[in-house]
């Protein structure tokens, strides 16, 4: 369905290399990312965090803006490799600061880290303004899938590779988010999997910025949905995160070409709506919100 809507016409060559391909892209952005954020919930104990609200996909966006300034020709492979590498820097930023809250409340680690993203995109939006790539910022942070085409897309199966691998290692995900103590008592060695998980989400996050744009919200309100239909259990989650995620994907890809039809909305700006009311939501609902506002 989503091959045919917002298509003004439509013959082989349009099917081929533009609307299959952006479909493909739309299920594997969505099923890595809901995956990936769903990992991160597990790490952190928190289910407020992921890519988006934790700094990872902002400081993916400044390495990216760093490419653009000093290699603008560079293959959109390399783009990917440095891109991941300024993910993996943000992730671990924040990790870092999370373990400094005095108090591990789930409302403060989300709001620490949306004030550590805001951190990062205020210095990519200053550097881009100096450097006169304002416009290509922003074209990278709304997640527009618009100029997906066949052969620029293909790096998504790489991802999509990173959330089998979540799953595949779910126990042991599951276990190190017990924390190092009890991991350890169990015979798991925890910094090797919260490296891992590290390296998923940032592999993640570095493939779709460079290939999608930034989509926010997604990986935290699908698992937030599927663990109210299964339970906490990752290996059980994971499979239904993953389509719930693609069909959310493809049903908001659906909404921004219908709206202002013949005209786009992008993808990020659709999810990002309906994120943030959900985000927003989920918070108020929290039991350490409840708290702060009988305190």
């Amino acid at each position: 369905m989503s091959v045919f809507i917002g298509v003004a016409e439509l013959d082989a060559l349009v099917l081929l290399a533009s609307r299959i391909p952006r479909t493909v892209a739309l299920i594997l952005v969505g099923v890595s990312m809901s995956v990936t954020g769903l990992l991160m919930q597990v790490l952190t104990r928190n289910r407020f965090v992921e890519p988006s609200t934790t700094g990872a996909s902002d400081a993916a966006t400044l390495a990216l803006l760093f490419v653009l300034v000093l290699q603008p020709g560079m293959p959109i492979w390399a783009k990917a490799i440095v891109t991941t590498l300024g993910a993996a820097i943000g992730v671990a930023g924040f990790l870092g600061l999370a373990r400094r809250i005095p108090v591990r409340s789930s409302v403060l680690v989300p709001v620490v880290g949306l004030m550590y993203a805001g951190v990062i995109a205020a210095t990519s939006t200053f550097l881009a303004y100096r450097v006169d790539l304002l416009q290509e910022l922003n074209s990278w942070a709304l997640g527009d899938l618009s100029s997906i085409l066949r052969g620029r897309y293909e790096l998504l199966y790489l991802a999509a590779a990173a959330a089998l691998i979540a799953w595949i290692a779910a126990d042991r995900f599951t276990i190190a988010g017990l924390g190092s103590d009890t991991a350890r008592g169990l015979g798991l060695n925890a910094r090797a999997t919260f490296v891992l998980g590290v390296a998923i989400v940032a592999l993640v996050t570095g493939i779709t910025t460079v290939t999608t744009g930034v989509i926010p919200f997604l990986g935290l309100i699908v698992p937030n949905i599927a663990s109210r239909l299964v339970g906490d259990n990752m290996r059980r989650t994971v499979p239904l995160v993953a389509m719930i995620g693609a069909a959310m994907v493809l049903a908001c890809d659906i909404v921004g070409r219908l709206v202002n039809f013949p005209y786009e909305i992008p993808l990020g700006v659709v999810m990002g709506i309906l994120g943030s009311v959900v985000f927003l939501a989920l918070l108020l609902r929290s039991p350490s919100s409840k708290a702060v506002a009988r305190g």
